[in-house]
C-alpha cells in the first residue's frame, strides 16, 4: 500500500499506538457493511445471470436436459377475429397518419395487446378446393366477403354463384380476359417465352388474376396488395393457391432485397407514380433487376384513346405521361415497347447512364453508401436511384441462366455471405434433396394435392424449395431479418420469398398455409422472439387441417410439442435423415374446428 505521495508504508513499521475516535470507527464500520452488501448483490446478479443463460443453452451440449414448460389450452377468440391481421389492423388504422397512406403499413401491437387465442375459422368453412381448379373458384364461407363482388363483378375481377366465387380472370384493363392481355404482353416482351423472365411482382394486384395465369407460363409473381376497402384481395389470391402478401409502396421499402425481380407490374393500380418526386417509382427500381422489365397499363398510357373514360383531359393526360416518361428517363430506364394499353419500360444494366447521376444538379441523385441496397425491414424509402453494382454482371437479367437451369446453378452474390461459396451452394442443394426425400416418407401428402402454400420460415439459399420444385406447390422462401442476407441468392435462383422478423405477425391473413417449414428456429431466435407467440402465429397463418415440420435441437423439441398441444395440433416426433439425437422432427397437423361462439379474445 502507498501514501497518496507514493511511499510505501511498512505494515510493521509504526509500533506506537493508535487512539482511533469514534467517528472513525463509526465510518468504517459503515464502510464495511457496505461493502459486504455489495459482494452480496453481486454474487445475487451473477446467479440470475447463470439463470438466464440456461434458459438458452447451446443445442450441441448433449448434457444438457430438453427445456420442460408447463403445458397449456389456449381458449378461442372471439369470432369477430376470423380474419385478424395483427401488423395491419384496420381497427389501429386511427392511431396512424393519413399521408402516403402510412396506416396501411405494418403497425405490430405492443406485446401487451398480443392475442394468446386461437383464430377461429369463418361458419361454414370448408377444406379449399384443390389446385388448379382452384384458381378459377372458392368457397365463399371461406372468404365471405361481399364488398368486392358488389363493386368488381362488372369488371369481371370475381362473381359470387352458390356455394364458390368464381375468377372469370377479367381485370379493368383486361376485359377480354387476363390470358388474352398477358399473350399481347408476351408479344411485346419475348423474354417472357423463353426462359428468361422468372420472377415478378405485381403491385396493386387485385384478385391476383395476372400472377395465377403466369403460373402456367413458367413464370412466379409475388403479387401485393395492402388491407384495404376491397377487404381480402390478398385472401382471394391465397386461398386460390396464388402467392400473395399484404404490402404497400408508401414511406418504407417493400421487404425485398435490391436488384431480385426479372419484371414489376402495375395494372391501374392507383399508384401515384409521379408524385412525391417519383419515390414509388425509384422503390420498383430498387427491387427490379438490371435488364428487368416494368410493364404499366393503365392512366396514362394510351391517353389517345382513353381519356374521356378516366375523368380528366386529354391535354391532362398528355402531361402525366410525358412527365412519368421523363422521370422513368432520369431512373435510368428505357421505353422498350408500347402496344394498345400496355406500356414497357426495361431498367439499363450498362454503367453509363448511372455515371451520370453523380452530377449534383441531377434529380434523383445517386444513393450515397450511407444504406445497405439490400436493406429493407422498416427502412425508409429514400428518393434517390440504387446504382446497381458494375461488378456483378452476372446478375443482369440477360446475362444469367434461363429457368429451370438458374435454379441449380450458383449466383454470383452467394459471395457476399460470409461462408458462401459454389461448393458450400451445391452441399446445401444435395442435403436437403436427402432431406425431403426423407420428410415424403413421414408426410405423404407432402407432394399431392393436399398441400399448395408452403411457406419455409427461416430458408438459407431456398433448398428446401428447390428440392420441392416439380411437386404440384409454391414457397414463399422466408429470410430473417436478423439473420445474414441470403435472400438475394433465393432471387436470383428464380425462387420468391420475403425478410421478415418472427417476434412480429406475418403480413397474411389467416388460414393461407397448408405447410409450414421451419429449421432451427428456435435455436436462433429464442433469445428474441418468445416461442408461445411465434407458434400462436404459425396457427394463425396455417389452414384447417393444415402440417407442420419442426426441425428443431432436441432441448426445444418437446416444448413446442406441449405449446402445440394446446394449439388443437396433433403431433408425433421423429428422427431425422440421420438419426442423430441432438437434432429430431416434429410433423404437426391443425385440427379443423369450429368456433363455440365464445367471446374470449
Amino acid at each position: 500500500m502507498k501514501h497518496k505521495d507514493g511511499k510505501p508504508i511498512s505494515p510493521n513499521g509504526d509500533k506506537s499506538p493508535r487512539i482511533v475516535p469514534l467517528t472513525v470507527l463509526f465510518v468504517a464500520l459503515c464502510g464495511f457493511s457496505f461493502y459486504l452488501g455489495g459482494i452480496f448483490c453481486s454474487e445475487k446478479n451473477r446467479v440470475e445471470i447463470r439463470d438466464v443463460q440456461k434458459a438458452v443453452p447451446s443445442p450441441k451440449d448433449p448434457a444438457v436436459a430438453p427445456l420442460q414448460i408447463k403445458s397449456v389450452n389456449f381458449p378461442e377468440c372471439s369470432s369477430n377475429y376470423q380474419d385478424y391481421t395483427p401488423c395491419t389492423d384496420p381497427k389501429r388504422w386511427k392511431k396512424y397518419g393519413a399521408h402516403r397512406l402510412t396506416f396501411m403499413e405494418r403497425h405490430c401491437p405492443p406485446v401487451f395487446e398480443r392475442k394468446e387465442c386461437l383464430i377461429p375459422p369463418p361458419d361454414g368453412y370448408k377444406p379449399p378446393i384443390k389446385w388448379p381448379k382452384s384458381r378459377d373458384e372458392c368457397w365463399y364461407r371461406n372468404v365471405p366477403y361481399d364488398w368486392i363482388n358488389k363493386q368488381k363483378s362488372n369488371q369481371n375481377w370475381l362473381r359470387k354463384q352458390g356455394e364458390k366465387f368464381l375468377f372469370p380472370g377479367g381485370g379493368t384493363m383486361f376485359p377480354k380476359g387476363v390470358g388474352a392481355y398477358v399473350d399481347l404482353m408476351r408479344d411485346l416482351i419475348p423474354e417472357m417465352q423463353d426462359g428468361t423472365v422468372r420472377t415478378a411482382i405485381d403491385t396493386g394486384c387485385g384478385v391476383a388474376s395476372w400472377g395465377g395465369d403466369l403460373l402456367d407460363r413458367g413464370i412466379l409473381t409475388v403479387s401485393l396488395a395492402p388491407r384495404d376497402n376491397h377487404e381480402a384481395q390478398v385472401q382471394f389470391a391465397l386461398e386460390r393457391g396464388i402467392p400473395a402478401i399484404l404490402g404497400i409502396i408508401s414511406t418504407q421499402r417493400l421487404p425485398f432485397p435490391s436488384n431480385s425481380f426479372d419484371m414489376a407490374h402495375c395494372s391501374r393500380c392507383l399508384i401515384p407514380w409521379t408524385e412525391f418526386g417519383g419515390i414509388y417509382l425509384l422503390e420498383v427500381h430498387r427491387i427490379l433487376r438490371p435488364g428487368g422489365f416494368w410493364v404499366l397499363s393503365g392512366p396514362p398510357v394510351n391517353y389517345e384513346h382513353r381519356w374521356r373514360g378516366w375523368n380528366t383531359t386529354i391535354e391532362e393526360q398528355r402531361s402525366d405521361y410525358k412527365k412519368l416518361q421523363d422521370l422513368l428517363t432520369s431512373m435510368c430506364f428505357k421505353l422498350y415497347a408500347k402496344k394498345d394499353d400496355i406500356a414497357v419500360w426495361q431498367k439499363l444494366s450498362d454503367s453509363s447512364c448511372y455515371n451520370k447521376l453523380s452530377n449534383p444538379d441531377v434529380y434523383p441523385p445517386k444513393c450515397d453508401d450511407s444504406l445497405e441496397p439490400d436493406s429493407a425491414w422498416y427502412t425508409p424509402l429514400r428518393p434517390c436511384v440504387v446504382v446497381p453494382r458494375p461488378n456483378l454482371k452476372k446478375s443482369v437479367l440477360e446475362s444469367m441462366p434461363k429457368w429451370p437451369e438458374r435454379l441449380h446453378v450458383a449466383p454470383e452474390r452467394i459471395s457476399d455471405i460470409h461462408g458462401g461459396s459454389a461448393s458450400a451452394f451445391k452441399h446445401d442443394d444435395s442435403k436437403w434433396n436427402v432431406r425431403v426425400k426423407h420428410y415424403k416418407k413421414l408426410l405423404p401428402a407432402l407432394g399431392t394435392d393436399k398441400i399448395r402454400n408452403v411457406m419455409d420460415m427461416n430458408t438459407l439459399y431456398g433448398g428446401f424449395a428447390a428440392a420441392v420444385i416439380d411437386d404440384p406447390l409454391w414457397v414463399m422462401n422466408v429470410v430473417s431479418s436478423y439473420a445474414a442476407n441470403t435472400l438475394a441468392v433465393v432471387y436470383d435462383r428464380g425462387l420468391i420469398g420475403t425478410y421478415h422478423d418472427w417476434c412480429e405477425a406475418f403480413s397474411t391473413y389467416p388460414r393461407t398455409y397448408d405447410l409450414l417449414h421451419l429449421d432451427g428456429l428456435f435455436t436462433a431466435e429464442s433469445h428474441r422472439c418468445d416461442m408461445k407467440f411465434v407458434l400462436l402465429e404459425m396457427d394463425r397463418i396455417l389452414r384447417p387441417n393444415g402440417y407442420v415440420i419442426v426441425r428443431e435441437s432436441s432441448y426445444f423439441i418437446d416444448a413446442v410439442a406441449t405449446i402445440a398441444k394446446g394449439m388443437k395440433w396433433s403431433c408425433h416426433k421423429e428422427d431425422t435423415e440421420y438419426g442423430v439425437e441432438k437434432e429430431k422432427l416434429l410433423l404437426c397437423q391443425k385440427k379443423l374446428w369450429y368456433s363455440s361462439n365464445q367471446t374470449s379474445s
